[in-house]
């Protein structure tokens, strides 16, 4: 089956509110093995409403539309979607009736205009609204179904999740099933270009690369009856794939590189503590945001001025003047200053110049060395990287995370 999506509203369509119902809806519907091809935003005009959704009914079995449900003149996507059905909208009592409970509850009086929300085709499926006034509906003719759904997340997913989803999966007969794997280290096109043979070879399960949050990250996707067939099929191309980027993979699904770490720092008993100067304790931050970590996380230092560099790491003051704040040397002090310091395992260093000022030819906006001490052995990498302020900043708390990984791999 195919699907398409229809948000429905002058402010979507100019900017004023982030339109999130789409992506909610695109991957629900993925999970249940309905196709979309095609998301659409129309401002709240009956005539070109009107002729979106019967383009969407010449292309797919389903459309489902959000917003619009309200009680103004210019919510319009029920009265449209009937008359693309040619169904006459009739007053349906229970609907009335708890839109006229709730307004006794909230001891507000029930305008004419309120009314207009509890009028549905007789042929319809009525869609009970437990966080709102605004009921939606399922509108079926010949075989094509339009969904009209409220507008407001909190009330359009409890709808969608009760009520919608048990009825279209009632009608699907296949399902969808993704597997995402996640790399840090090796860009977009490197990785396509690591594994395109084994792309264009399939068909079913599909792979599709693409890039977020300075991650590569491939979504590996099969079409099969059961979600048991569909993993079979999908588990020996993801095997192919590690046996050629395995080194850049650190995790699989709903999982982040800060999660991984904290993971394996906890399950190999070591402890950590952080000294940061330019990622002023976003790499101590992306740490303790995992449960548990307690165990491994003893301490972080922002340690931004020279003086802090001496006075609690033990930084020597011949290496800042010799060296720089920004270098590797200083790197290398600070991560085994802050592991003495506070007798841990591993002690991680940050040093850079974030910008946009305090650059020079010899050291440039974007350089940045993080140090690794881990059991008795340092490591010092350099980095360039680009973006402001603030992405030079992730980008070497994700850089400095992602080195401890695969550092971790080896440690018993």
């Amino acid at each position: 089956m195919k699907a398409e999506i229809i948000s429905v509203g002058t402010e979507i369509l100019l900017g004023d509110i982030v339109n999130t119902n789409a992506q909610y809806l695109a991957e629900e519907l993925a999970n249940i093995g309905i196709d979309v091809y095609y998301q659409i935003t129309v401002g709240d005009n009956e005539e070109r409403l009107y002729d979106t959704f019967n383009e969407c009914l010449t292309r797919s079995d389903i459309v489902i539309a959000t917003g619009g449900l309200g009680p103004t003149d210019d919510d319009i996507t029920k009265e449209v979607a009937c008359k693309c059905f040619g169904q006459e909208l009739k007053l349906h009592e229970p609907s009335l009736k708890k839109i006229e409970d709730y307004f006794k509850k909230i001891n507000m009086s029930l305008s004419e205009n309120n009314k207009k929300q509890a009028y549905f085709p007789k042929e319809s499926i009525i869609l009970e609204n437990n966080y709102g006034t605004a009921p939606g509906a399922i509108l079926k003719k010949d075989n094509k179904i339009i969904i009209v759904l409220p507008g407001p997340p909190r009330e359009m997913k409890p709808m969608f999740e009760e009520k919608v989803k048990p009825y279209l999966k009632n009608n699907s007969n296949s399902v969808l099933v993704s597997k995402v794997l996640r790399t840090f280290g090796i860009g977009e096109s490197l990785l396509e270009e690591s594994i395109i043979d084994i792309i264009k070879e399939q068909n079913n399960p599909t792979i599709a690369p693409y890039a977020k949050d300075s991650e590569a990250i491939l979504r590996i996707t099969a079409k099969a009856s059961t979600q048991k067939e569909a993993e079979a099929l999908i588990n020996p191309v993801v095997e192919k794939i590690r046996s050629r980027v395995g080194n850049y993979i650190y995790g699989e699904d709903d999982t982040s590189l800060e999660e991984e770490v904290a993971k394996m720092l906890v399950e190999k008993n070591l402890t950590i503590s952080v000294a940061e100067s330019c990622t002023g304790g976003l790499v101590s931050s992306s740490l303790i945001n995992y449960p548990g970590i307690s165990s491994a996380f003893m301490e972080g230092c922002v340690t931004y001025s020279n003086e802090a560099k001496m006075k609690r790491l033990g930084v020597k003051k011949e290496t800042l003047d010799k060296y720089g704040a920004v270098s590797e040397q200083t790197a290398k002090e600070m991560a085994e200053g802050i592991a003495k310091q506070f007798s841990t395992n591993i002690g991680l260093s940050t040093t850079g110049i974030a910008g946009p000022e305090g650059g020079s030819v010899e050291k440039p906006v974007g350089l940045v060395y993080i140090g690794i001490y881990i059991n008795g052995k340092t490591f010092v990498k350099r980095f360039i990287f680009n973006g402001n302020r603030q992405m030079v900043r992730l980008r070497s708390t994700k850089n400095i995370l992602n080195e401890l990984r695969i550092k971790l791999i080896d440690v018993n």
